[in-house]
Order: C-alpha cells, then sequence, then structure tokens
C-alpha cells in the first residue's frame, strides 16, 4: 500500500514542477512562492480548525490535526525554514534553466539522501544502492554536457548552483523528515511547518521584494499558482501518510517519489520544445535507473 502510495505523490509532485514553471514564466518568484505557500496554508487551515472546534468528525482519521507542545514547534519552525530554503533556490533555478534539466537534476535528490543516511544515521550501502549512487553521478555529469550544448555551463551559471543548493537543502529536509516522523504526527508536521513557512515567506516578501518590486519583474497572478499549491499539498499528504505506514522505507519512498520527474520532463519537450531531446532522455533514463537500483537495494 505505501509504495502505491509514493507512485501516487510521485505524480502530483510531477504537475507541481509544471505548475510551477508556468507559473514563473515572466513572473516574479518572490510572490509566486508567497502566494502558494499561502493557498497551501488556508487549504491546510480548514483541516486544523475541525480538529480544533470540532474534533470529533475528524478524531481517529488521517485527517485529524493533533496538539503539539512548544519543542515540537520549534523543531518544525527548522523544518520550514530548510525547506523554504529549498523552495526558494529550487524556484529561481527553475524559472532561468530548461525544465528539461532542472527537474531532472533535481530528481537526484534521493541521491543525497541516501548518502546524508550514510554519514548521519550510520546507513549501510547494499551493491546495489551503491550502484544506483555511481549512476546517477554519472546521469548528473551527463546532464552538465547537456548544458552546455544549450550554452548553460555548470560551472560558471548561477542558476545551476542555485538549483545545486536547492537539490542538497531538500536531501537535508528529507533526513529531518525521517527524525520528525518517528515521532509527531504526519498531519501536525504539514500543517505546522507549512503555516510557518507562511509567516516567513511574507517577511521575505515585505523586507526583500516589496521595496525593490519596481526594479524587478512584475507580479502577476495566474491560476496555475493555486495549482502549484493544490498539487504540493496533495503530493505531501500523500507522501507523509505512507510514511507512517508499517515497513515503509523512506529510502524507497523519496525515491520512487522523485520518478514523478517524467511529468515536467515530458511536458518540456512537447509544450515548450526544449531542444536536445533525445539526449535528455537517455540523462532522465540514467537518473531513473539509479533510483530503480536504490529501490532494489532498499528491499
Amino acid at each position: 500500500m505505501w509504495l502505491i502510495l509514493g507512485f501516487v505523490s510521485a505524480l502530483f509532485l510531477g504537475s507541481y514542477d509544471v505548475s510551477k514553471k508556468v507559473s514563473l514564466q515572466g513572473n516574479a518568484v518572490i510572490p509566486v512562492l508567497l502566494t502558494s505557500i499561502l493557498i497551501s496554508s488556508l487549504i491546510l487551515l480548514q483541516f486544523l480548525l475541525v480538529s480544533r472546534f470540532q474534533p470529533a468528525l475528524l478524531e481517529g482519521t488521517i485527517f485529524f490535526v493533533p496538539l503539539v507542545d512548544l519543542r515540537t514547534h520549534l523543531l518544525l519552525l527548522l523544518k520550514s525554514a530548510i525547506v523554504l530554503s529549498s523552495w526558494l533556490f529550487g524556484y529561481f533555478a527553475l524559472k532561468n534553466l530548461p525544465i528539461t534539466i532542472a527537474s531532472p537534476v533535481h530528481a537526484t535528490l534521493p541521491i543525497w539522501t541516501v548518502m546524508g543516511g550514510v554519514l548521519i544515521y550510520g546507513e549501510h550501502l547494499s551493491g546495489f544502492q551503491a550502484a544506483g549512487v555511481v549512476i546517477t553521478l554519472i546521469s548528473f555529469l551527463m546532464f552538465s554536457f547537456v548544458g552546455k550544448k544549450e550554452g548553460i555551463s555548470f560551472r560558471t551559471n548561477k542558476w545551476f548552483w542555485f538549483l545545486v543548493m536547492a537539490t542538497l537543502t531538500g536531501a537535508v529536509s528529507g533526513l529531518y523528515d525521517k527524525y520528525l516522523l518517528r515521532q509527531f504526527d504526519h498531519m501536525a508536521v504539514q500543517v505546522y511547518y507549512t503555516f510557518y513557512q507562511g509567516i516567513m515567506m511574507a517577511l521575505i516578501t515585505m523586507f526583500l521584494w516589496v521595496p525593490r518590486r519596481e526594479k524587478t519583474t512584475p507580479y502577476q497572478f495566474r491560476w496555475s499558482i493555486a495549482l502549484i499549491s493544490i498539487f504540493l499539498v496533495t503530493a505531501d499528504f500523500v507522501y507523509f501518510y505512507a510514511l507512517t505506514l508499517p515497513d515503509s522505507l523512506i529510502s524507497v519512498l523519496s525515491t520512487v517519489r522523485r520518478s514523478g520527474v517524467i511529468v515536467p520532463f515530458l511536458f518540456g519537450i512537447t509544450f515548450m520544445h526544449d531542444k536536445n531531446a533525445k539526449l535528455k532522455f537517455i540523462c532522465l533514463a540514467g537518473v531513473l535507473l539509479g533510483m530503480f537500483f536504490l529501490y532494489l537495494g532498499s528491499k
């Protein structure tokens, strides 16, 4: 069951990437991110209010949001800061790089999560996992060669390094999820960290974007921004719930979840007419093969 939920989360996560790319085209990054987080907060607020004022309606279901203590709030505040850092880097990278490069490179995130698990949790790599790491890293390097063909130097292009930072901080978030979800309810984690993100992003918008908005790309609301929120809330809910099921493995779920990269890749080739489709498909196949070996090594 939890593996099926992983693939469902992957589908929504891929659709989330497409919505981001459409929303960011010719649009201001910071208010797009703020708007999407606020919409996500409004969606989740309904579950929090019902859990507080009409608890009988949700108690005992997977949608109930329990009370948490101050220590938990502080831990979730840290989770919000980590995720928001990853998103800020990722949104800027996605706006300025072809989606057929940005999404697959970001999909290598499970590799860094696995390597972090080795360093932080003392986990050991099986033969299949080691092969998965090597194959994915080779595919990562292959994307750099494809990028050069499109005038994108992975060594000097700042948006590529934004993408690297987004991927690494995303891996930190994945490792932190493993710690949090061993102790706390999945709805509490999702609801409260989203609210804290909204507060942080509002402050960032107020102090960094508003004073300079006349000199930067103007902001335009699009309905695709609302889809960012809907797809992300759904993908995260399914993912967090899957992690709470007996015998679920975060290494497998984080890997399966990234298979959703196929969705933005096909979108970029079909609708955005990104170049070098065949070469990128070979690189993407390498990333997916690496993910598959990670899965085999985690069974």
